[in-house]
This record gives C-alpha cells, sequence and structure tokens, in this order.
C-alpha cells in the first residue's frame, strides 16, 4: 500500500492547508507525515514550517493543489445556491400544504426578513449590473 500514497497530504482547514510530505521510506516502515508549509486560500500565502525551505517541486505542488481548491470551492459556492433556491420551493411547498399556525408564526419573521434582504440585494446587484452594461 505504502507505494500507492501520494507524495503530498493536504490537511484542509477553514482557510486553506496544513501541508505534509509523506515518507514511506524509513527504516519502520511507517507512514511518516513531515509537515512542510501552511496555506491559505484566501490571500494566496504559503508559509514553510519552521525553518524549512521549500523546494520547487513543493512550490508547483502547492500552487497546483490551491488553483485546484479554489476551483473546488468556487464549484461548491454556486452548487450551494442552486441548492437554496430548492430550499426555498421546498419551503413554499411546506407552508402551503403542510405547516401549521404554529410552525409558521416560529418562522415568518425570519423568512420575510432573509428574503427581504436578499430580494434588495439581488435587485441592487442586477441594476448594478444593468448600468454597467449601458456605459
Amino acid at each position: 500500500m505504502a507505494h500507492q500514497l501520494p507524495e503530498y497530504y493536504f490537511r484542509v482547514r477553514e482557510n486553506g492547508a496544513f501541508v505534509f510530505r509523506i515518507d514511506t521510506e524509513n527504516r519502520h516502515q511507517r507512514i511518516e507525515m513531515d509537515q512542510i508549509a501552511v496555506v491559505n486560500i484566501k490571500n494566496g500565502q504559503i508559509k514553510p514550517h519552521g525553518d524549512r525551505e521549500l523546494t520547487t517541486e513543493d512550490k508547483a505542488t502547492i500552487d497546483k493543489w490551491m488553483a485546484e481548491r479554489t476551483e473546488l470551492l468556487a464549484k461548491r459556492d454556486i452548487d450551494d445556491i442552486h441548492r437554496a433556491v430548492d430550499y426555498l420551493n421546498l419551503t413554499t411547498h411546506w407552508a402551503q400544504s403542510r405547516a401549521t399556525d404554529d410552525q409558521l408564526e416560529d418562522v415568518t419573521d425570519a423568512l420575510l426578513l432573509a428574503m427581504h434582504d436578499l430580494r434588495s440585494t439581488l435587485v441592487r446587484k442586477k441594476a448594478d449590473r444593468l448600468m454597467k452594461g449601458q456605459k
């Protein structure tokens, strides 16, 4: 199994990852993970761990991972929005067909405020796009 492991492992965290180099060629035949860097996706920063200097291969692998991760997160964001549209439709159906008066009383104000906020933002952003298109 050890020969099938990747050379690097990225332990994902909220804003990036801890980067480890995988070592299976040691005298104990154990998998060792040596932390080599910390990556911040938000600002593109790569900090070598400790006094370590990253090799060209390290940097290239990290850059590739960052690009792939950024693309994946962008896809997830838009997928989440499409799911939100589905949830709004399901919520409408629930409110119309199954919700009790008490349940509606519990959620109506929060839903109305959230939808008002969303609508205001969407209308403003659409107007901004239309204005940019006219220039």
